[in-house]
């Protein structure tokens, strides 16, 4: 799939945004590249900050390719960043005793480069995958970087509307982290304790926005603790005490102990959100579904959208409009 349907779709709801932040991510869109992380930089002075980066990834491994990344000057977006690409392979003998240590090597260089080297922001950082994003409407983000010239299998878009942080590029969705790709609508007020929790195991909040922690727990349950998804979206959007309380043993017992062993990563507060992998989606809303969620399938293809007129405008011959439960996560997996 290109970009054109994406940018129609999510243009359809201007309304959920105001022109400050818009987004896109696709997972395929370097197939010549594959084996290698596409790093996405900002630079507010390219010519002044680059060097400091390539210094950061040259000690962790090698550059097979970098570029500007393309856009073009349709005078709606101020050009206040310089998006940039590396594609980069790390050096596993660095990181020797890591059960994935090309992950682990990419997650210590976007740390260090977001915390020290002011002037440079790493906004993604997957094999595979392409984000798109600045402060403007849906429709102009998508024509500063003419994303109908890039081909995926999975796509997400959002709208900002920002609300207790400020708008502006890096702040935009989607969020990265590796594999991991974050859209989210509405708010997580347990920000602050999510944001320690996840801290305390070695990623560093930068971006000043809430969505920010949920690529990194994904991270952090998926990758590292090797929880299947739908068990991980249990420990972050977990049923209520009193609903534990009437459930059979087998399955008291388990969300009794995700309870104890995550409940710091336990988000609360009103929230649908959309993450994606190279091996497919998730979406989920809070336990009470505050913020609307809405999933529709054709074929082998599947939607996840706030609206269903954004589904229907994407895919006019969708079927299966659905609303999921509150907290039940839809998964859609990609199959070889």
């Amino acid at each position: 799939m290109d970009g054109s349907q994406i940018r129609k779709a999510l243009s359809l709801m201007d309304e959920r945004g105001s022109g400050e932040g818009s987004g896109y991510v696709v997972y395929g869109a370097f197939p010549e590249f594959r084996d290698y992380y596409a790093i996405h930089v900002f630079f507010d002075n390219i010519h002044l900050t680059k060097p400091a980066v390539d210094e950061v990834l040259s000690s962790w491994g090698a550059v097979r390719h970098e570029e500007e990344v393309p856009t073009y000057d349709t005078g709606k977006i101020k050009k206040v960043h310089t998006p940039y690409r590396y594609f980069f392979k790390p050096d596993p003998s660095l990181m020797p005793r890591s059960a994935t240590p090309g992950d682990d090597i990419v997650t210590q260089i976007v740390m260090k480069i977001n915390t020290t080297i002011p002037g440079a922001l790493v906004y993604s950082s997957g094999k595979n995958v392409a984000v798109f994003k600045a402060s403007g409407w849906p429709e102009e983000v998508a024509d500063f970087y003419r994303i109908e010239d890039y081909e995926g299998y999975i796509w997400l878009g959002h709208n900002r509307y920002p609300t207790n942080t400020p708008g502006w590029w890096g702040g935009a969705h989607p969020f990265n982290l590796l594999d991991w790709s974050v859209v989210h609508n509405g708010e997580i007020t347990s920000y602050g304790t999510n944001m320690r929790y996840i801290e305390s195991f070695g990623y560093t909040c930068t971006m000043f926005t809430d969505t920010e922690v949920v690529a990194y727990l994904f991270d952090l349950l998926i990758r590292q603790h090797n929880l299947p998804p739908e068990i991980a979206v249990r420990a972050l959007a977990p049923p209520f005490w009193d609903e534990i309380e009437r459930m059979p043993e087998k399955e008291r017992l388990l969300n009794t102990a995700l309870r104890l062993t995550y409940g710091p990563a336990m988000m609360n507060g009103p929230f649908a959100i959309v993450v994606a992998s190279q091996d497919g989606i998730v979406g989920f809303t809070d336990r009470i579904k505050l913020r609307p969620l809405v999933t529709g399938t054709n074929g082998d293809r599947l939607y996840i959208s706030s609206e269903e007129a954004a589904i229907r405008t994407y895919d006019p011959d969708v079927t299966g409009i659905e609303m999921p439960r509150a907290g039940e996560p839809v998964i859609g997996r990609v199959i070889a």
